[in-house]
């Protein structure tokens, strides 16, 4: 009698063993890359100069606002992390791009904001020396900017 309530067990745990590692299998994370996202802009971000930049992803020139607030420090002293934030009281904003002009690569981030959104986005940006982070703002077709000088010490000793 006591086979089948054995043979029923091990069948049910092996069951059991099976779905969970199925649904281990099929949970597992994957890696996620942009640049096979659909309209992402490779070939801007592979530009080394502020206008070849702006020329791959909007394809204008850029015209300065004061109505772009841009945020970021003097001095910053960890130049790996340094601390951006954009925003702006222009209308119907569709995009906010972030260029440090003295990185190998001048565009720093893209972001391509949904309608109805605050116009508005902040993050750490990764800047290999002192140079301008430049705020572009797509708003009714056209692109606006702004810009500011951020000093990278080195070590936080000056530099």
């Amino acid at each position: 009698m006591h086979a089948p309530t054995t043979t029923r067990r091990f069948t049910l745990s092996l069951l059991a063993t099976s779905c969970l590692a199925t649904t281990g299998l099929l949970a597992m994370p994957r890696a996620a890359f942009a640049f096979d996202a659909p309209g992402w802009p490779a070939a801007a971000f592979s530009k080394k100069t502020e206008a070849d930049a702006i020329a791959a992803l909007y394809g204008q020139k850029l015209t300065a606002s004061d109505k772009i607030r841009l945020e970021a420090p003097d001095i910053a002293e960890n130049g790996a992390v340094v601390p951006v934030s954009v925003s702006t009281t222009l209308p119907n904003v569709t995009r906010i791009s972030l260029m440090a002009s003295h990185n190998p690569f001048t565009l720093a981030a893209d972001y391509v904001l949904p309608a109805g959104t605050e116009p508005a986005v902040a993050c750490r940006l990764k800047m290999a020396k002192t140079s301008d982070v430049i705020a572009i703002v797509e708003s009714n077709g056209k692109i606006y900017g702004a810009r500011k000088s951020v000093k990278v010490t080195l070590g936080g000793c000056g530099g």
